[in-house]
């Protein structure tokens, strides 16, 4: 029986446009093409940063980060960045008793924006309060700590195989796959997703009924 489920952030509960549109801006290329980048690496297995390192191979990521914050143009986070089946899933979760936590690859000013859409959840936390991120063992130890009960009885859910899945069947979680974004839909089929994922999802509203089952 799931007791708790996390969830990743990214493309599984919030859009990455606005993300990327930004970063386009901030660098002064057409946001086509920071899209096309994305996709390029993403297909090629690589590390989504490494996106922006395409446009600016010497850029400090970090240290971009805190110049466009020190602009007035650093991240930003709203309702319109939700899936739209967000709400709904995790409020339908907490009330059949599960504990609901939202942990993934987010700043630390990410899981301030986070905090305040107020989402239904018990716990919201991202892997730059943690100081250790996707997909080291460390993050996914903290998961199963923060998730108070068993390994076995926590479901992580995610749309990336490599940063979510895998790590977390590793790390003796369940683990579903989410068909979304980039990643999720890229590798829905791969028959190594097919064989790790506990569960294979389209939408988070899927959830109570496929763990139900």
């Amino acid at each position: 029986m799931i007791e708790t489920i996390v969830f990743d952030v990214g493309e599984t509960l919030v859009r990455d446009d606005r993300h990327w549109a930004s970063w386009a801006d901030w660098l002064g290329i057409p946001r086509h093409t920071m899209s096309a980048l994305v996709g390029a690496v993403t297909v090629q297995g690589r590390d989504q940063a490494d996106a922006l390192r395409l446009v600016k191979p010497d850029m400090d990521i970090g240290e971009a980060y805190r110049a466009r914050e020190a602009a007035g143009r650093g991240q930003h986070l709203d309702e319109s960045d939700l899936y739209p089946d967000v709400r709904p899933a995790l409020a339908g979760l907490r009330a059949l008793g599960i504990r609901v936590v939202l942990a993934g690859n987010q700043t630390v000013r990410a899981g301030e924006l986070l905090r305040r859409l107020d989402l239904p959840a018990d716990l919201v936390t991202t892997s730059g309060e943690w100081g250790v991120a996707k997909p080291s063992p460390e993050f996914f130890a903290l998961v199963t700590k923060v998730a108070e009960t068993a390994p076995e009885r926590t479901l992580y859910v995610g749309d990336h195989p490599a940063y979510d899945l895998f790590p977390a069947k590793l790390a003796g979680l369940r683990a579903a796959h989410l068909r979304r974004g980039p990643w999720g839909y890229l590798w829905a089929d791969d028959p190594e997703v097919v064989a790790a994922a506990d569960w294979r999802i389209d939408g988070l509203t899927q959830l109570a009924s496929a763990i139900a089952d």
